[in-house]
């Protein structure tokens, strides 16, 4: 007995051993590499040949404005990060190529999948090849049915009728962060579009909801992987338990249980084929609970955190135009009766400006900054850039927004007028402006984000003057799958007279 005791607690002390081990191993590995990274973090444009050095965090705010600076500074607006072994371009071109010309070359790609699996298993934005084609043909056919569309649109003017303007109402000259209400307006409506959830965030209380809490965290520390120097980090932790990896394990165990929830629910009171995506979902996979929790997981991010983010950007923007906001007001008074809330469905179609002004907010703050690929091949870009099989390729979308031969010399300034001809709104390539992705994988949703966003600005706007508390300051964004602006976006709101 003494001897198995002493046994046991060899062992024990020799697990202790190899966790510290490999804790200590990553810790100087992480170290190391950032230690190496600041000495000489370096880029080679691989059609010039030249080689940019620069300490990012010291001239810019954002690190996608030092992209952007790397990209104007190559002629071909492509360079490769050879440390990231990524990839990056904003050229038009090339965008075409990777999304449209030769898009079997460039799927999500396995290294994605590992990313992002534990959260979205084998949702649509995680998945390619039959799975993917599946998904997208059933949620296509669904978002274009003029059923799912006035139900979308009725969700979205409950919300914005029942929760929006009266927590406004109840809010004036009192500051508060604008980005966490639209957080919480958008993960309301599209958890009851997706699914039938009705989360209640934005009732007058600001209720902590524990599933918004989770879907969170899951994200923030998702995205955090691929941010990481080597995936080798994250697994490891991921093996052992430790730090992010054990909360963001934690965090999708929440998602994942409060999801099969909402799906046991949907069995038992029995479900209408078009009233939801889930209850369409249903109809067609009838037994495989994990994959219609996955879809749903997919939807929620995609429709919550986009939404939010461009609504936030936009009224910053705004914020620092008046003059935007006055023509919005005007165009808003030309088409609505004076005592009208709410703009139906029709005159939202009549507000060009109104659209023009949403275009131009998201060219300078895309609430996807940048989508990658991964190159099933060896292959050369339209613009000579050889790219290696296996490695990633990124298309930057915001800094597409900056460069002048796409929009001009005042390619910095917020101009809605430039999406306007003879006061009708103009669009360009969406290779051009891929904020909506382009090509095969274009955003099936964007009409319904437009509609909603559309009536949230409205709404707000005839009925509020909302003026940020530090509105010269350009945002700054936290790293994230979506734009989230550090600290929020503090405002006051008074009703407007």
């Amino acid at each position: 007995m003494e001897f198995e005791a002493a046994s046991y607690w060899f062992q024990c002390l020799q697990t202790s051993f190899y966790v510290l081990l490999f804790s200590l191993t990553i810790t100087s590995s992480l170290s190391l590499f950032i230690f190496v990274l600041r000495v000489k973090f370096w880029c080679k444009c691989d059609v010039c040949n030249v080689y940019l050095t620069s300490n990012w965090s010291i001239k810019f705010d954002n690190l996608c404005d030092w992209y952007t600076h790397l990209l104007k500074n190559s002629p071909t607006r492509t360079i490769h990060i050879h440390v990231l072994g990524n990839t990056i371009t904003a050229n038009p071109d090339n965008i075409e190529y990777i999304l449209k010309t030769n898009f079997d070359n460039y799927p999500k790609g396995k290294s994605f999948h590992v990313i992002l699996g534990d959260l979205l298993g084998h949702g649509i934005f995680n998945v390619d090849g039959e799975q993917w084609k599946f998904q997208r043909k059933m949620a296509s056919l669904e978002l274009g049915s003029v059923s799912i569309r006035s139900y979308a649109f009725e969700n979205v003017k409950n919300e914005i009728q029942n929760r929006l303007l009266p927590l406004f109402c109840t809010k004036e000259d009192v500051l508060i962060d604008l980005q966490d209400v639209f957080r919480r307006f958008a993960f309301d409506t599209i958890c009851k579009f997706s699914s039938g959830l009705d989360p209640g965030c934005l009732e007058l209380s600001l209720p902590i909801s524990e599933f918004a809490m989770a879907f969170d965290l899951a994200s923030k520390l998702s995205a955090e992987r691929a941010l990481s120097p080597t995936p080798l980090i994250w697994k490891i932790k991921r093996l052992l338990n430790l730090g992010t990896e054990k909360k963001l394990k934690e965090a999708i165990t929440k998602v994942n249980t409060l999801a099969d929830e909402i799906i046991q629910q949907k069995r038992r009171s029995g479900f209408n084929k078009h009233q939801d995506l889930l209850s369409t979902f249903m109809g067609t996979v009838e037994n495989d609970d994990i994959y219609l929790r996955d879809i749903v997981i997919s939807f929620i991010l995609a429709g919550r955190d986009t939404v939010a983010s461009a609504l936030t950007s936009f009224f910053w923007l705004v914020a620092n135009h008046p003059e935007v906001e006055s023509f919005i007001l005007d165009e808003s008074n030309r088409v609505m009766r004076p005592s009208q809330e709410l703009a139906s469905f029709e005159q939202i179609q009549e507000m060009p400006y109104l659209q023009a002004a949403l275009y131009e907010s998201m060219r300078l703050y895309p609430p996807v900054q940048f989508d990658s690929k991964f190159a099933e091949k060896d292959d050369v870009l339209p613009d000579g850039t050889y790219v290696k099989k296996g490695t990633r390729v990124t298309y930057h979308t915001y800094a597409m927004g900056r460069m002048e031969e796409l929009w001009g010399p005042d390619c910095y300034e917020f101009k809605p007028e430039r999406w306007l001809k003879k006061g009708l709104f103009s669009p360009v390539s969406p290779f051009k402006y891929p904020v909506f992705h382009a090509g095969f994988r274009v955003c099936l949703g964007k009409e319904l984000a437009l509609v909603e966003m559309k009536s949230v600005v409205v709404s707000l706007i005839r009925r509020f003057e909302i003026r940020v508390v530090e509105s010269g300051r350009a945002p700054r964004f936290s790293p994230g799958l979506t734009a989230t602006v550090k600290g929020g976006l503090p405002v006051l709101v008074r009703k407007r007279t």
